[in-house]
């Protein structure tokens, strides 16, 4: 089961509505759901809240962080706390931007590289091992390697935020699952397609009104 969830982000008003800040977004969202208020800790280097029921029968403690450290050093607060806590990788989720998914799109694994994101490298080295679970939030790529720095640290049009708050509102529904360890259920939750629009039906012709005259065989097609 999972027992910290830890959203990726930068501290200050002007990172507040950044791509690279879409994992405070969801844990802000969690927090609302949980009913629960993050304040600063100085002993985690972060924002904390701990929920000590997070759900009926469940009895030990979430704990719900964003690292104020700045993303690069991500791994300074996640590793502070689960050490204290004697956490081990697979109790933790990770929720982060990710560049190799469209807006709107969103998936979960546990384990992998960092794929250059760097606040998911340090947090793989101070605790030691990949294997933490992670929630990737799709914001879209440049296009170009060169523009990454740049574009993460901008504000997404509305367009992409309407589509990134939507996979937000989808994957918050897979919490429940997650704290409890139905991994195989939040993967099902979080995967799950939108069902597709059908196409409209052809109108059937009203009694009297005449159908298609039959070809005439005289008339060269």
């Amino acid at each position: 089961m999972i027992r910290l969830i830890v959203g990726l982000g930068n501290p200050g008003p002007e990172y507040e509505d950044t791509r690279h800040n879409a994992g405070f977004w969801w844990v802000d969202g969690a927090a609302q759901r949980l009913k629960a208020h993050l304040s600063p800790d100085k002993a985690y280097f972060g924002e904390v809240a701990r929920v000590n029921t997070p759900l009926p029968g469940l009895a030990q403690p979430l704990w719900l962080l964003k690292p104020q450290t700045y993303m690069n050093l991500s791994g300074k607060s996640v590793g502070a706390l689960a050490r204290f806590f004697k956490l081990d990788p697979a109790e933790i989720l990770v929720v982060h931007d990710e560049l190799d998914l469209l807006p709107g799109q969103v998936k979960l694994k546990q384990g992998g590289g960092s794929a250059g994101h760097n606040g998911l490298k340090d947090i793989s080295a101070q605790l030691g091992s990949p294997q933490y679970w992670r929630l990737r939030l799709g914001i879209g790529h440049p296009g170009d390697r060169a523009e990454v720095a740049a574009f993460v640290l901008r504000k997404p049009p509305s367009s992409e935020r309407e589509l990134v708050e939507q996979a937000l509102s989808k994957s918050l529904e897979a919490l429940e699952p997650l704290l409890r360890g139905d991994f195989e259920k939040a993967s099902r939750v979080v995967h799950a397609q939108a069902p597709r629009p059908k196409p409209p039906k052809a109108p059937r012709p009203q009694p009297g009104q005449a159908s298609d005259p039959p070809p005439d065989p005289n008339v060269e097609a």
